[in-house]
């Protein structure tokens, strides 16, 4: 655990969300709080400074322009997002600027696209790195020497991380406190925050429950709706049909003909999809986590996790569970 303070440079472009700025900021600023110390000291820079107009239209000022040689580097250097058909600021300035001098920072960190920008300085040549989903496919086509990463919300090379949307960004910034100060203050830091959960790197950008349900028809979304509202009740074929307004018969029709599956499959599936999820991201008991899923008790958990998924929950809880 370090005792030095860390400067910080947040590398403000003109079009970033609020978010990429205050999250950071934030971060960092209630790590001071906890820590009783100034253990960051974080500034605003960039290539449009004094003053760059945000995504949705707020003015930053109190931006400091990018230095010329001479000047003391930042420890940590932070390029915010911005759209990825960027300006002369960023492909003129900033670019340029972090070319000649990245390799000098210890910490170099990209939020959601910001990625774009370290990508066109060479920064991330030969590295892992990721952004937001919404632009992988193109990230991956104009920097074919990045190795680019499609699972995760943050990644880490070197030290070169990289993070997928504004949020994210978040998680990221925690997660270099934890690696300076430990995990009691970053837990700290997120619960000063009111984060309902701290995530890992290797999180998912967006849940499989969210990815199914963006798929799914309007009569899918019904029943799994249902099923999902009520997963800690009796679910009989009756209780479902009744709930989504259809017969038995055509509720299994529905099923078979849609999913391939009955409708206690269907449920099964659910309440197994809940319990990975609770796995990975509480700490609840076992107990706990079958009352919430309706499969009953931790033996009947046992069963399924080795029936259907090959390892049981323990196993599955300790390969996949968010970092504590």
């Amino acid at each position: 655990m370090s005792n030095s303070t860390q400067r910080v440079w947040i590398l403000v472009v003109p079009g970033t969300s609020l978010l990429n700025i205050a999250g950071p900021s934030d971060v960092f600023g209630i790590a001071n709080q906890v820590l009783g110390r100034t253990a960051y000291a974080v500034e605003l820079v960039g290539p449009s400074a004094p003053c760059s107009r945000s995504r949705f239209g707020v003015t930053l000022s109190g931006i400091r322009p990018l230095p010329r040689s001479g000047v003391r580097l930042p420890d940590i250097a932070i390029v915010a997002g911005s759209p990825i058909d960027s300006g002369v600021e960023i492909d003129d300035r900033l670019v340029p600027w972090l070319r000649r001098n990245h390799q000098k920072i210890p910490t170099v960190v990209s939020t959601c696209t910001g990625a774009f920008t370290l990508a066109k300085a060479g920064v991330l040549d030969g590295r892992r790195a990721t952004t937001h989903w919404l632009y992988l496919d193109e990230f991956r086509s104009r920097f074919p020497e990045v190795t680019v990463v499609d699972q995760g919300i943050f990644v880490k090379d070197g030290q070169v991380w990289t993070s997928a949307g504004v949020t994210a960004g978040i998680d990221l910034m925690l997660a270099l406190v934890e690696e300076e100060h430990g995990h009691g203050v970053a837990m700290e830091v997120a619960k000063l925050l009111v984060l309902f959960l701290r995530r890992s790197g290797n999180q998912a950008q967006f849940s499989s429950a969210l990815q199914r349900q963006g798929k799914e028809p309007s009569k899918q979304r019904d029943i799994s709706g249902f099923v999902l509202e009520h997963i800690d009740e009796p679910l009989n074929v009756q209780r479902i049909a009744d709930g989504v307004g259809m017969s038995v018969r055509t509720l299994s029709r529905w099923c078979r003909e849609h999913l391939n599956e009955s409708p206690a499959e269907l449920v099964r599936r659910l309440r197994i999809d809940e319990a990975r999820r609770l796995l990975e991201e509480t700490s609840l008991p076992l107990k706990d986590i079958t009352a919430r899923t309706g499969l009953g008790d931790p033996s009947t958990l046992w069963r399924v996790f080795t029936q259907h998924l090959g390892v049981t929950p323990a196993t599955y809880r300790e390969r996949f569970a968010l970092a504590s």
